[in-house]
């Protein structure tokens, strides 16, 4: 009895603090293996085993596609505004605050200038994380500003597209963005100067139904979910059962509605030298 010790109760596992950083470690969306953080980072968000392309922010995706890393971020003042004093769940407006301090104020595009493969370049990269990427007024002005831009500047446009649509909550307003995008690209076209549409996962609605189909070249992601509307309401429309991989990017190339399907690792090569064909 003299070497017995009363022993504390051990704590409940699920109550103990972890001790493993959070982040560290990332789930594959598509082959559900686990990835070490800085691992994928270096696979610019490549999963190294299935080749699943993990999302991208705006800011990421200009990093990775301009000289150097190196741009100006231009237009960044333009702000969403709630003229048709909208209100769901919540208001409009009050989503939108939400959303500029949890993402960013750059609503769902940033624009930026610099140089790819040497050359000048206005890149437009949208941000799915703000409301899902969807167009509305302060999104179609963007575009349509960076297009003027390249016309007086004489230089490159890429749009990187990634987007659930047009902005339900500006109604009216954001759909005539796809009409304002159209003429600013046709203004590029006549001034001679190329636009490449990169198209990410996802890219639909009135996205794909103007600018993101309206390039020189459209280049898509691998596996990359592209079209207007989406496969369920497809099938619920025609009843019919959709064949396998369709609006996909690999799809859309086998029927001629993309003319490249380029890996993420090869995307920032593969524009400049069509940049390159294309300026002469």
């Amino acid at each position: 009895m003299w070497f017995k010790k009363d022993k504390a109760p051990k704590e409940p596992r699920q109550n103990r603090p972890s001790k493993v950083p959070e982040g560290l470690w990332v789930k594959c969306t598509s082959c559900r293996e686990i990835i070490y953080a800085k691992e994928l980072h270096r696979f610019v968000k490549i999963c190294p085993r299935c080749g699943y392309h993990f999302p991208l922010s705006a800011t990421e995706r200009l990093r990775s596609l301009f000289d150097g890393e190196t741009f100006t971020v231009v237009e960044s003042e333009l702000r969403s505004g709630d003229p048709l004093h909208f209100k769901d769940s919540k208001r409009y407006r009050d989503r939108l605050k939400q959303y500029e301090e949890s993402v960013g104020p750059e609503d769902a595009a940033i624009v930026a200038h610099g140089a790819v493969d040497g050359l000048p370049t206005v890149i437009v990269a949208m941000e799915f994380g703000f409301m899902g990427g969807s167009m509305g007024s302060v999104v179609g002005e963007k575009i349509a500003r960076a297009a003027e831009r390249c016309v007086r500047d004489r230089a490159a446009l890429v749009i990187v597209c990634t987007s659930g649509g047009a902005r339900m909550q500006e109604g009216i307003l954001s759909l005539m963005q796809m009409a304002k995008t159209s003429a600013a690209l046709v203004r590029l076209g006549e001034a001679r100067l190329p636009y490449i549409a990169v198209l990410t996962d996802p890219t639909t609605g009135g996205v794909t139904a103007s600018y993101a189909m309206l390039g020189d070249l459209t280049i898509a992601e691998p596996k990359a979910l592209i079209g207007f509307a989406g496969p369920r309401v497809i099938e619920q429309t025609i009843r019919q059962t959709l064949p396998p991989g369709f609006q996909r990017s690999e799809f859309l190339l086998e029927h001629g509605m993309v003319d490249m399907v380029v890996e993420r690792k090869d995307l920032k090569e593969m524009v400049g030298r069509c940049l390159r064909l294309l300026m002469g």
